[in-house]
Parts: C-alpha cells; structure tokens; sequence
C-alpha cells in the first residue's frame, strides 16, 4: 500500500515527506493507522549518526493509532483496536522470559538494525528497499508495520493524540524511579534534565515515598514547570554549582539522582551528587562511544551507577500504570505536549532543541 513517511535521505538532513510502498502485514505482525507520533531525543540522535540506524530510513518510535489490519497467527489485537507501538522483544531470551524484555538478547538490531529481525525492511521506494522498523515500528509515517507483541492495546475513547510518548520518553523517565531506584520513605532525588523524561521523572518521584525531589536545569522556564509537577526545590546550575547545591538542600549527598541530559559532564556530576549506599542512574541518550568517568575511591564506598533502557519492566506493564495514575491526576505527563502537523516534523524538531518545547507530538494526516 502507499503511505507518506518522513524520510531520512541522509545524515544530518532535514526529513523529507515522500510516498512509500509499505508491505501487508506478514504473520505475527500487524498493520497500525499512526495516529501521532511523539518526537524523541533518541530520533535526532539517529538522524545526525549518533546512533547508527542505516539511511535511507524512516525514524519514529512513539507512535500510537487504530489497528488496520493483522497478519496470520495475530490474536491479542483486532481492526479498529486503539493501541501504543511500543518496544520490540525477541520473546526468547533469558531477560524477555524473566520479565526484562527492555534488555532483550536482540535488542540492538531489533531497535537500530534497520528492518525485521530477518534484516527484510517494509518500506520501498520505486522498488528501492528504505530501512524501516526503527525501534521496531519507524512511526514517521502515516501507517506503521509492527509486531503483535510490541503493541500495548489501551481503552477506548482515550485521546490517541497524546498517547505516543508513553511508548519512550515518558515511560523512560517515570519507569526509571519506578522499576530501577524505587526511592523509600523519607529518600531524596535529585533529576538533572528537566525536559520531558526528567519531568516524568519528577511526577514518579511525586508518587513514591520520596520526600525532597530536586530539579536539575539551565532554563528556568523549565525548573517553573518542574516545580508544578511535583519537585520540592530547583536548581539551576548555569547559576550554581548543582553537587554543592544538592548536598546543601539535602544536608549531604541525595539518596538518588537521575541523568537525564545524555551530557557526560553532567554524568560526573550525577554521580558526585549521591554518596555511601546512593545510586547514580543514567538515562540520558548520548552519543554513541561516549565514555564517561567517576571517582574511584567515593565510589567504592558501596556508591552505584546504574543504567536503565525505555523504564524496564513491559511495555504493556508500564503503559497501563501510567494510564491508570493520568487518570486518576497523579500523572499529568499531557502537559508536556505541544502537537505539531506532519508536515512540520523539521520545525517540530528545532522547537525541541531549542528548548521551546517539551515533547512534540506530529499528528498525521486524517
């Protein structure tokens, strides 16, 4: 069938709307109207080499819409079922059977391998294959081809606009303080990076036991916006030396901290934020090869770092949970939202870097 998909032609280019062939859906898969697509850290990433998705391509990885139509063997969802992409899993692999499907044995090239497990791709140009199935459903597009098992099925007569960014960013950031750190009564954290992951970050944390949440930035719109959704105090390090400030507000180093930024020199300072028994976790998407370093000895000292992928647990899990607390107000990750036409990808795109939005979302085409 003919779609329209934002095509990545080259690195370091801006998308350009084009009409594609998109296979019928093979057995296991299913074919997904896109509704809207969220916009990610992680699509730039890709779209300037920083993470190697092979071009000609079609990025996209928070896609949400209607079922169209399903492939032999497909039994969870229906035509006409509402649903969210979400990540990809081989179902096989130790960490997929014990209930960690985000670090999947196959995870990369399921994710960046630029086609189906098999190395196929659902997408052509005038025969010419284009790399489809980024984070398994390439959701720049108009319709999306992606596995059963991927898809989060959600209730009907939600917004379907809104519901993409629970695929990756939101789920990242809340699934993070969620699953990964899991922060006690009376425990402090401390979120460097308050765009949309970190913010979802600080609305977990507000859901925990958790009681000095501290926002970590350089813009204070942002540290406004970090405040309203549940951080208890701000710190803006183009301002103040962010470690020093933490441990002040804390009267020592916090319990947690979070990396949000993909910065390695505000991973050193995550990391210099906790102290004896303190988990450091890194979130953010940096450049692919970026190292980074800490102090050996304050680390030994029963210190930890840990990385976390997508928030851990399901796709399924996370999503719903998120649902249920948006709806019962504890969540209000809509507020993050600023919904752009398809056809504004590139502009929706500067506005996220620049820091004029938190978390574009395209709508496609009705």
């Amino acid at each position: 069938m003919r779609v329209t998909a934002a095509v990545l032609n080259a690195y370091d280019t801006p998308f350009v709307l084009e009409e594609l062939e998109l296979d019928e859906p093979g057995p296991g898969e299913v074919l997904v109207k896109v509704v809207a697509s969220g916009i990610c850290h992680t699509d730039g990433l890709a779209q300037h080499a920083d993470l190697p998705f092979p071009v000609p391509g079609v990025l996209g990885h928070e896609g949400a819409g209607i079922v169209e139509a399903v492939g032999e063997g497909v039994t969870l969802v229906a035509p006409g079922d509402a649903v969210v992409l979400g990540w990809p899993w081989c179902g096989d692999c130790d960490n997929c059977r014990t209930g960690q499907p985000r670090y999947c044995d196959q995870l990369g090239p399921l994710l960046v391998g630029g086609g189906r497990g098999d190395g196929s791709t659902s997408l052509s140009r005038g025969g010419d294959p284009v790399h489809s199935h980024f984070f398994g459903q390439s959701s720049f597009s108009t319709y999306s081809i992606a596995s059963e098992s991927s898809l989060v099925k959600v209730p009907a007569g939600l917004d379907i606009d809104k519901l993409g960014p629970l695929a990756c960013g939101i789920s990242t950031g809340a699934g993070a303080v969620f699953n990964a750190l899991r922060p006690g009564l009376g425990s402090s954290i401390a979120v460097y990076g308050t765009g949309a992951v970190g913010l979802a970050a600080v609305m977990a944390a507000r859901s925990t036991g958790a009681t000095r949440i501290i926002g970590v930035d350089l813009h204070d719109a942002r540290l406004d916006i970090a405040r309203e959704l549940g951080a208890t105090d701000v710190v803006n390090a183009r301002t103040a030396d962010p470690v020093e400030a933490i441990k002040d507000l804390c009267g020592g180093p916090a319990d947690f901290a979070i990396d949000c930024t993909g910065s390695v020199t505000v991973v050193r300072q995550v990391i210099d934020s906790v102290g004896m028994l303190g988990t450091a976790c890194l979130i953010g998407g940096a450049p692919a090869g970026a190292t980074f370093e800490a102090d050996h000895l304050t680390t030994l000292w029963g210190k930890r770092i840990v990385g976390t992928l997508g928030g851990e647990s399901t796709s399924k899990r996370l999503i719903s949970s998120l649902l249920d607390l948006h709806a019962e107000g504890r969540f209000p990750y809509d507020r993050l939202i600023v919904e752009f036409p398809f056809e504004q990808i590139n502009e929706a795109l500067a506005a996220s870097y620049s820091g004029d939005v938190l978390k574009p979302v395209l709508r496609m085409p009705r």
